[in-house]
């Protein structure tokens, strides 16, 4: 099999595509043969040495496939063989073959193609979580999706509109009639504007109920400054410190040392809560997941739930692609095709 190998921390140069022997499926565990891979910001994160939950290097990154299930374990259904799926995968994931328990996957809609499959499990989980199942997001309630074009904004702008909460998106300018046409209500220019004054004034000062930021350190303080009473902070993310090398180690240790203490009292004063979601830290509940990846599989069918690939690269270029990404280019998923 065909792997993308992170060789050590560094810049696109130690993204290797190494072969390796095929892998053959244990005790209730399938063998994917992949058609898409997702790729993340936590990818980029490891590669970069800022990710702490990666395995060590050389390592193969990926949390999500989508493919046909090629071979079975002992104690798994045979009608699942040959079956078109969607799967999460603990690491290893940007492989031609993955071996994933047989509770992992999920049938692929048939109105989906394999990259867009594979657009949605990383990205809607996270949006799903932050707004549905945390945010506790309400009908008629205001939110404020940083990031609004890539892969987890889109995936949260489908989610909100479902909920029918009214939405402000932060995101360059040259993104705007996009997500406008994605039905996002308020496009704010981060770049050029004050991003918290603009949200003021659109909300006669008043703010919004929920915020999702993945940019982390004295943002996350601002974020907290643009919750109405009773709102809500959902942090899931530290995308600032991304950079190669000794800048990356700087920006991490400057968002470190400018993240908000959120007092348990200033909370109770000012209505307002926080929390944080790292979907790597939920492999122990499997069944919530898959309650929730039911919801979003549903939602496909129902025609809500729509996930956007905006460019696929295949493992060769896999460098192209994380550059892509780092340079904030994506209006959506990025996924990788062996």
């Amino acid at each position: 099999m065909r792997q993308i190998v992170t060789t050590a921390n560094g810049g696109i140069d130690v993204l290797k595509v190494e072969t390796r022997p095929d892998p053959k499926p244990g005790s209730s565990e399938v063998l994917v043969r992949v058609k898409a891979a997702g790729l993340n910001f936590a990818d980029i994160l490891a590669r970069q040495g800022l990710y702490p939950d990666a395995p060590k290097k050389p390592c193969v990154m990926g949390y999500e496939v989508a493919g046909t299930v090629e071979s079975l374990g002992e104690d798994v259904d045979q009608g699942v063989l040959g079956k078109a799926v969607v799967a999460l995968t603990h690491f290893g994931g940007q492989s031609d073959l993955v071996v994933v328990k047989s509770n992992q996957i999920f049938e692929k809609p048939a109105s989906l193609t394999f990259e867009q499959a594979a657009a949605i499990p990383v990205n809607y989980l996270t949006a799903y979580a932050l707004l549905a199942v945390m945010g506790s997001l309400q009908p008629g309630e205001a939110v404020l999706i940083h990031n609004a074009g890539g892969g987890v904004g889109l995936a949260a702008l489908d989610i909100a509109k479902r909920l029918s909460a009214t939405t402000y998106g932060t995101a360059s300018p040259g993104k705007h009639d996009f997500l406008r046409q994605r039905g996002l209500d308020h496009a704010i220019d981060y770049r050029n504007d004050n991003w918290l004054a603009v949200l003021k004034k659109l909300t006669n000062d008043r703010g919004v109920e929920l915020v999702i930021d993945p940019l982390g350190g004295g943002h996350w303080k601002k974020s907290y400054q643009a919750l109405r009473s009773t709102g809500r902070l959902g942090m899931f993310g530290i995308s600032t410190a991304s950079a190669d090398g000794l800048r990356g180690k700087l920006a991490m240790a400057k968002a470190a040392w400018q993240t908000p203490w959120f007092h348990p009292f200033g909370l109770l004063n000012k209505n307002k809560g926080v929390f944080g979601l790292n979907l790597g830290h939920m492999w122990h509940e499997r069944e919530k997941v898959a309650e929730w990846m039911k919801v979003i599989l549903d939602g496909v069918q129902e025609g809500w739930i729509r996930p956007h690939v905006d460019k696929s690269f295949p493992f060769d270029q896999v460098g192209a692609a994380h550059a892509y990404m780092e340079a904030r280019k994506n209006i959506g998923k990025v996924v990788l095709v062996p």
